[in-house]
């Protein structure tokens, strides 16, 4: 919709996994970088963990790219499998028919022919299993036995797991010694920094146009990062609804006032107020002898129950919100205390206004 208004020659932010615009971030280098070294090197296991959206599935497709044709690979990304269904899966993404029937003795002889066959025609076998945090103990440990099969010198296939930070945390079960034992190249994912974002958010866009690119400055990109908290799927989601919001509005240039609209229309604004709480939280208690001071209401300034009353701040006070004050309240001042009042709704831009009213569609939310 609005790429021929920015110049682009495709949307830069689709979450479509694309590995044309992977951008080579620190903690992405030193992923692809284990990666690489884990299937080049035959090692034992491999692990890449990362939260949910951070980029582990673009790292894949980078890689799988850049492999070359003397590798039979097996890319597994349904896991809600059991131990046997997932031998079955693995044979028929190698291309080996398990048969109708067969038991499993004899699907594990047919896929131990198959590598090593494969290893005589001097081809490797990669098995890369995806959201692999959501294996059982049991599958998990079939995986395990796949990789007692090997030569004197080497094994005949390479595994490779994938999946969400609690994919360690089931590594590190107990019953799951001797596969943890195994795992020789290990590697998190951590989301981007604010530096990060700036540079990947413009990086996108450079790629993505036809002409002089369109930039997002940094206070636009900080904003972006602030309520993203570094993901790299929420940071597409958002820039690109600025993209779109700025195309409805007619503007060539993002500044803050749009990108503000769209972080609150996607249900994001209150996450700032996370970051604030937890602040104000993991302050230093206030020493119990110092006395706390209290904020009074002089009886001059007692409006009637549903009167406006906006306050002073004071130095070292919490921003306050008008609020509604009954007679004789008192605020204390102290500002390790949060003040919580109730903040009149804002106003909707144009653009915010027409989506819904043509749609008929609440606002969208996406979910912490």
């Amino acid at each position: 919709m609005y790429e021929r208004f920015y110049g682009f020659r495709e949307r830069p932010f689709s979450l479509t996994p694309d590995p044309s615009y992977l951008y080579p971030s620190r903690v992405h280098r030193e992923a692809l970088s284990h990666l690489r070294y884990g299937i080049e090197g035959h090692a034992g296991f491999t692990v890449i963990t990362g939260e949910i959206g951070c980029g582990k599935t673009t790292l894949l497709q980078t890689v799988l790219r850049s492999i070359d044709r003397k590798t039979s690979i097996s890319r597994l990304m349904n896991t809600m499998l059991d131990s046997r269904d997932l031998l079955e899966a693995i044979m028929l993404d190698f291309g080996i028919d398990p048969g109708p029937g067969r038991s499993k003795p004899y699907l594990i002889r047919d896929l131990a022919r198959f590598l090593v066959d494969e290893r005589k025609a001097g081809r490797l076998a990669l098995l890369i299993i995806d959201e692999a945090q959501n294996l059982s103990v049991s599958a998990l440990e079939e995986v395990r036995m796949l990789s007692n099969l090997e030569t004197e010198k080497s094994k005949l296939v390479q595994i490779v797991l994938v999946g969400q930070p609690n994919l360690r945390d089931l590594l590190g079960r107990p019953e799951l010694e001797q596969l943890r034992q195994r795992v020789t190249v290990i590697y998190h994912l951590e989301p981007l920094t604010a530096d990060e974002t700036h540079a990947y958010v413009n990086h996108r866009l450079r790629h993505a146009s036809i002409g002089a690119p369109l930039t997002f400055s940094r206070d636009v990109t900080d904003v972006i990062h602030a309520h993203s908290r570094g993901v790299a799927r929420t940071i597409n989601v958002i820039a690109d609804a600025v993209l779109l919001y700025g195309y409805g509005s007619d503007k060539r240039t993002v500044d803050l006032d749009l990108t503000a609209e769209v972080v609150t229309d996607l249900g994001l604004s209150d996450r700032s107020g996370e970051e604030m709480h937890r602040s104000v939280a993991a302050a230093p208690p206030v020493a119990e002898t110092a006395p706390q001071a209290q904020l009074h209401v002089a009886p001059a300034l007692i409006q009637p129950l549903d009167a406006d009353l906006r306050l002073q701040k004071a130095p070292g006070d919490l921003p306050l919100q008008a609020a509604t004050l009954p007679p004789g309240q008192l605020f204390p001042a102290n500002p390790s205390h949060r003040i919580l009042c109730e903040v009149p709704p804002q106003p909707e831009g144009w653009w915010t206004r027409f989506r819904r009213g043509m749609s008929g569609n609440p606002r969208p939310v996406i979910e912490a």
